[in-house]
């Protein structure tokens, strides 16, 4: 029961982070959200724990990946992709959709980076040993 309320913790201060980070008034995200304000004051405190359609409401609100606030409620397990990944899903000018483009392409080269490295490998000759004759 206290892992719970520790999520529902965590999650209510990412949530007020990213609201004053945007400069937003808890107001203005309830309604922006679609939430009612003392909800979302709950959510903030950590007295409630949102569900995923409610997250994704306040992503909306927030203009930030529903993704990041599902894994800070603990729905998703941190998504894999390092900096670059981290970067994109950062960046605040770019929509969901272009971000979830960026990281496809990303991905789909990573993959096809890792399958060729094995063919790589295959192909590539090895230096050829020093010859005893030649010293």
């Amino acid at each position: 029961m206290e892992k719970v309320a520790d999520i529902a913790s965590d999650i209510g201060e990412y949530i007020r982070q990213q609201r004053s980070n945007a400069k937003i008034s808890l107001r203005q995200l309830s309604k922006l959200a679609g939430v009612s304000n003392p909800y979302l004051s709950q959510i903030e405190r950590g007295v409630r724990k949102p569900s995923a359609e409610i997250l994704q409401q306040i992503a909306k609100g927030l203009r930030i990946s529903a993704e990041a606030l599902y894994v800070q409620a603990g729905i998703l397990d941190l998504p894999t992709g390092g900096p670059v990944g981290d970067a994109i899903r950062a960046d605040t000018e770019l929509t969901e959709r272009q971000k979830q483009v960026l990281l496809d392409v990303y991905e789909s080269f990573r993959r096809e980076n890792a399958a060729a490295k094995p063919e790589q490998a295959a192909t590539t000759p090895e230096p050829a040993a020093e010859s005893k004759e030649s010293a």
